[in-house]
């Protein structure tokens, strides 16, 4: 859910920031305020083309930033996760779009690409009307939509699981037979590289193990001098540290009775010679274990010399040739059975070819039936906004390959005018009617992966009962997503949860747009100024207000 926006220095906006609730959002202004400039900003961070030209004049650089909540979207979670962005609930994303044409993108406070943002932001917010549509304009889409109307969803995952399936099979299938051509070469490369990997009984850690061996044997003379050294000097030498510290404390022991102060220098001292009597011992065992070993360095240095060789010929660590002999072992298990083997994935094949197409069936079976349903509902619900001779149509037409998705192409047909053939929404609907088209989708199958829907235009060309009918299917799509609708109907504005307007106002002699939170008589006024123009009247505000308790109980009673 879009929880926040800011925007800076695009068009007349200087600087504007709004913070969205949950359902219904409605954004009214008159014509020229900015309303289109707040699309364009939300368009930006949909990953849209970034122009110089929206740059506010004066300004260097212009800026979009939006917060979104994605405690209901553990999926995009998942997926920032993948990209190294720790959302962690809330996601901060921006677009700068620089004069000098330097643009930046961050998401989540990293610098990022516009390929990415577009990518995120689309699985976001959504927007219908005179800007392209994220969904509708794109027939794959359409097959999505059609099995969510059709509660069709369990009999594709079903059958994408098999697809799947059988996909890995013949991968396997087509990999053996590809061996088989040279299969006794394969077999002798194979057995050279496995023989040569198990002889080495490698095993994962010791290459660390060695290379401590190789320094320590290395320096063995050194090692031997210093800790020889240092045993004889503290305890076994002449003259040495142990034996005058003893002398030293039994003089003070012969003083102790003439002071007591000296008993606690003569307990220090004893522990002293303690810790370098302790020392000194563990530095004779040190040194006795300390041999020079031309043989054991020569088997050490042969040792990592053949673990250098097979990491350069079969992986940069132990682990990746350990792992890769594993790899072989599999292989030509599989080269030296491949006449079963072969038979085998060739009978599973078949297996999975079968269960596929009839699962494929049904999914088909279920898709023409919804397809029949939905061209009906979807007539109904345009005839109630403003659309009664408009055409809808869901064509499907078999694939000449399976995909995941099925055995179906599905794609929405679409004619707004009587006598003109239902053709490919791309090339007939205009802003309005895609919006429209889109109202009546989610009235129809309101669940979505997309958390946040904008509606642009979506009221163009209507009036009277149609509009309050656009009103009352926006409140309920609003029910499970969040929803921002810019319209000029106060029949639509009084379904809002939320009333914005956006305003354009005079300051230090430049124009500037601001976006303000409508509450009680604020809301009631706008209102009225969108039911009578410049003039404000009691009747205006009393139907206003009427209109606004209508919506109400309309919410309340929780009808369509």
């Amino acid at each position: 859910m879009l929880t926040d926006l800011n925007i800076k220095n695009i068009a007349i906006i200087d600087s504007l920031h709004v913070s969205f609730g949950a359902g219904l959002n409605i954004l009214t202004g008159e014509t020229g305020a900015g309303k289109s400039i707040i699309i364009d900003a939300v368009e930006l961070l949909l990953g849209g083309r970034a122009s110089a030209e929206l740059i506010r004049a004066g300004a260097d650089e212009a800026t979009v930033e939006a917060v979104f909540d994605l405690s209901e979207s553990p999926d995009l979670d998942a997926m920032l996760a993948e990209a190294g962005i720790e959302a962690n609930g809330e996601l901060l994303v921006k677009r700068v779009v620089a004069a000098s044409g330097r643009n930046r993108v961050f998401i989540g406070g990293s610098l990022s690409t516009a390929a990415l943002l577009g990518e995120v932001s689309r699985r976001l917010i959504n927007i219908y009307g005179q800007h392209e549509s994220q969904t509708l304009l794109r027939p794959e889409n359409h097959l999505l939509m059609l099995d969510g109307f059709a509660g069709s969803d369990p009999l594709r995952a079903e059958f994408s699981a098999l697809y799947a399936e059988y996909r890995h099979t013949a991968d396997q299938l087509k990999a053996l037979e590809e061996g088989e051509r040279d299969r006794e070469h394969r077999i002798d490369l194979l057995s050279f590289q496995l023989d040569e990997i198990t002889k080495a009984s490698l095993q994962s850690d010791e290459e660390e193990e060695l290379e401590a061996e190789r320094t320590i044997l290395t320096h063995s003379g050194k090692l031997f001098s210093a800790s020889r050294g240092g045993y004889e000097t503290v305890y076994a030498g002449e003259g040495a540290l142990l034996g005058q510290l003893r002398r030293t404390i039994a003089a003070i022991c012969d003083a102790e009775p003439f002071d007591p102060a000296l008993v606690p220098l003569r307990e220090s001292l004893d522990d002293a010679y303690a810790r370098l009597e302790d020392v000194a011992l563990a530095l004779r065992d040190y040194s006795a274990r300390i041999e020079s070993d031309p043989d054991r360095l020569a088997q050490v240095d042969d040792r990592l010399d053949l673990i250098s060789r097979l990491k350069r010929k079969y992986g940069a660590t132990l682990a990746e040739v350990l792992d890769y002999g594993e790899q072989v072992g599999q292989e030509l298990a599989l080269l030296r059975n491949s006449a079963e083997a072969r038979g085998g994935l060739e009978e599973r094949l078949a297996e999975l070819s079968g269960k596929m197409t009839q699962a494929g069936l049904r999914l088909s079976e279920a898709r023409r039936a919804a397809a029949l349903r939905l061209a009906e509902a979807m007539k109904r619900e345009l005839a109630e906004l403003s659309m009664p001779n408009a055409q809808f149509e869901v064509a499907m037409e078999p694939l000449a390959d399976p995909r995941p998705t099925g055995l179906d192409r599905v794609e929405f047909l679409f004619s707004p005018n009587p006598g003109e053939p239902p053709r490919p929404l791309a090339r007939v609907a205009s802003g309005g009617e895609l919006s429209r088209l889109m109202l009546a989708l989610k009235q129809l199958h309101p669940e979505s992966d997309v958390p946040t829907l904008v509606f642009d235009e979506v009221d163009t060309g209507i009036g009277g009962a149609t509009s309050a009918q656009v009103g009352r299917k926006l409140k309920h799509v609003a029910v499970g997503q969040q929803v921002l609708c810019i319209t000029h109907l106060p029949q639509v504005a009084a379904f809002a949860d939320s009333h914005f307007r956006v305003e354009k106002l005079q300051e230090s002699g430049r124009t500037i747009t601001r976006m303000v939170l409508l509450e009680g008589e604020e809301r009631v006024n706008e209102m009225a100024r969108m039911l009578g123009g410049v003039s404000i009247t009691d009747t205006t505000r009393g139907h206003a207000r009427e209109l606004i308790k209508e919506a109400e109980l309309h919410a309340a009673q929780g009808t369509n």
